[in-house]
């Protein structure tokens, strides 16, 4: 009699019927996925596109009627290779049309990440230009653009005039154009 720390192994009893075409795919797929996995990675060059292709393989071979094939394992790899051409062809074709359907003017652009880096010296400079300000135009700059108040409110707010507040705007918005239009500033210098 087993112990409870050592179960026997599940064997099926000896009158089971024979396996069937889809439980012979389904164990040959469990047993040769990670294999699968890794081969469509290096093909592919994206683990997650990898995993992708997987799902699609094993969609494809249970949609199939009795495949009849004398070992499962290869033909899973090379209906895997194939799929991987496959993609690899539609992602050169998509490339090549985007290119193609792509103005001429953003041919050779910046790419998103180099005007990420850009907007961000910019701000900075700007940001700079801010602070160089007098004290009373910082405030009034910050409370329209940041808080959203109209210049009537901080007219109210700051006990000063309504054209007082049109001015210290106007001096805030010269001093940010200024600080964008300076030299370097465009080159991120």
């Amino acid at each position: 009699m087993p112990t409870p720390s050592h179960p026997e192994p599940l064997t099926p009893p000896a009158s089971a019927e024979p396996a069937s075409p889809k439980q012979d795919m389904l164990q040959a797929f469990v047993q040769h996925q990670g294999q699968v996995h890794k081969q469509l990675s290096r093909w592919v060059a994206c683990r997650a596109t990898a995993a992708d292709l997987c799902q699609e393989l094993f969609i494809r071979l249970w949609r199939r009627k009795d495949v009849q094939v004398e070992d499962l394992g290869q033909y899973m790899m090379r209906s895997a290779r194939n799929l991987a051409i496959d993609h690899l062809r539609s992602q050169r074709s998509r490339q090549r049309t985007e290119a193609a359907l792509l103005p001429e003017e953003l041919v050779g652009a910046a790419t998103p990440l180099e005007d990420a880096h850009q907007a961000g010296l910019q701000l900075l400079q700007v940001e700079a230009a801010l602070r160089a300000l007098p004290e009373r135009t910082r405030q009034v700059f910050l409370l329209n653009r940041i808080h959203g108040q109209s210049y009537s409110e901080i007219a109210r707010a700051l006990e000063i005039s309504a054209s007082a507040v049109e001015k210290h705007m106007m001096r805030a918005l010269q001093a940010c154009k200024s600080s964008l239009d300076a030299p370097g500033a465009r080159d991120g210098l």
